[in-house]
């Protein structure tokens, strides 16, 4: 059997910072049976209303996606009602909203705009929604139509978190970073992970449960940019911190292949962070079936702490 995309970038060690999609908002909607590689519009969702999910959601800052309950899926069509949820990831305004609805199109009528602001009225006004005030989501890529590591890994680990009885796991269809599988999106605070272990899972999700932050295998915030992702994991295992809403990247100057950002702590500290982009040699594949690259990688070069001095000028 050749080598997966996965296997390879685990056996070269490449580093997972500063890989994560981006997304100030997350929208996500039960979707069960099986999904095509471009899932809002091939699965039993009906394609028109998930094309219109996808313009609806174009540069607001909300990423929509399917998920489903980890297990067997039945190619059934038309489920009672669904499971939705909404989550905003900037640290100081950090929620998570739930709601169950029996007609998916309902979605359409919430303010897209609204909801990458941070604002969740109408998750409440359309939907009938509220807080979320359960355990933490664990969200395993699992779309093999994607990439067949997701399916390989990703439904193997959903379906043993699930059978632990850990609570709050769903499969999702797209997190990027296919060859990082099993990939994991935790949510409300929206860090994701890579060549994620259940055991690995559950730090992350009683980590989150308690308000903190855990970096090993975190490709970062979905919050950031990816060199804000890879600056704000840098500060935090610089200085020990890992409260979950402590650091905010609050500017980024320049651009590839070379930013300073800026990283912020809720105490007023600052750090500059020189991120720079390199190539992940030798060439591999970015995902499975696909021709051998070198996928840009975030390497933190400096981190120094910005004087009040020099924060005042």
């Amino acid at each position: 059997m050749s080598s997966t995309c996965s296997t390879v970038s685990r056996e070269l060690d490449e580093p997972v910072a500063g890989t994560a999609a981006t997304a100030r908002t997350w929208l996500l909607l039960e979707q069960p049976g099986p999904w095509g590689a471009k899932a809002l519009t091939a699965s039993h969702l009906d394609p028109a209303l998930g094309r219109a999910l996808e313009a609806a959601a174009r540069g607001t800052g909300v990423r929509v996606a399917l998920i489903r309950r980890a297990g067997r899926h039945a190619d059934c069509r038309v489920p009672a009602s669904r499971r939705v949820y909404a989550a905003h990831t900037v640290p100081g305004n950090v929620w998570l909203h739930a709601a169950t609805v029996t007609d998916p199109a309902k979605l359409l009528d919430l303010d897209f705009p609204a909801l990458g602001r941070g604002e969740p009225g109408t998750f409440g006004t359309a939907l009938g929604g509220g807080p979320h005030e359960n355990d933490p989501l664990a969200l395993v890529c699992t779309n093999g139509k994607r990439d067949r590591c997701c399916a390989l890994l990703g439904r193997p680990l959903a379906a043993e978190l699930a059978a632990s009885g850990v609570k709050g796991v769903w499969e999702v269809t797209h997190l990027g970073g296919h060859r990082f599988s099993p990939t994991v999106l935790v949510l409300p605070y929206g860090y994701a992970y890579g060549r994620a272990q259940a055991h690995a899972v559950k730090d992350v999700l009683h980590g989150a449960q308690e308000g903190r932050i855990v970096v090993e295998g975190c490709r970062g915030g979905s919050a950031w940019e990816r060199p804000g992702q890879a600056a704000e994991l840098a500060v935090r295992r610089a200085v020990g911190e890992y409260a979950a809403e402590a650091l905010s990247v609050v500017r980024t100057d320049g651009a590839a292949p070379r930013w300073e950002v800026t990283v912020a702590h809720a105490d007023g500290r600052r750090w500059l962070v020189e991120v720079a982009q390199g190539a992940s040699l030798p060439p591999r594949p970015e995902s499975c079936g696909s021709v051998l690259g070198s996928p840009a990688r975030m390497d933190v070069v400096d981190i120094r702490e910005a004087t009040m001095t020099a924060q005042a000028g």
